[in-house]
């Protein structure tokens, strides 16, 4: 049998549970953060690299298709992305 003081310590108000949550901060262990952002990072130079040999191997008919979205605008796209998910990967190792 449960004792008094047992069921006392299962009791609890809403503000102590607010407060525990607030408190509460979610961390990552080191090996999920570390692999966390060496995916970003990995995805974000593998897509910079074959997007831009993509580009280099198909310029001739990008360049000839009717198209306003001609070399540039398709390199700064690919720029972009792979920014984005190197910043990512950055943003996931220190936080």
């Amino acid at each position: 049998m449960a004792s008094s003081s047992d069921n006392r310590n299962w009791d609890i108000k809403p503000k102590d549970a607010k407060q525990a949550l607030a408190e509460d901060k979610f961390e990552d262990c080191m090996s999920c953060k570390v692999m966390g952002s060496g995916a970003f990072i990995g995805l974000g130079v593998y897509s910079y690299y074959t997007g831009m040999n993509n580009l280099r191997k198909q310029e001739k008919a990008i360049m000839q298709s009717p198209t306003k979205y001609k070399m540039g605008s398709r390199r700064l796209g690919i720029a972009t992305i792979s920014a984005s998910l190197i910043g990512a990967g950055i943003w996931r190792a220190f936080n």
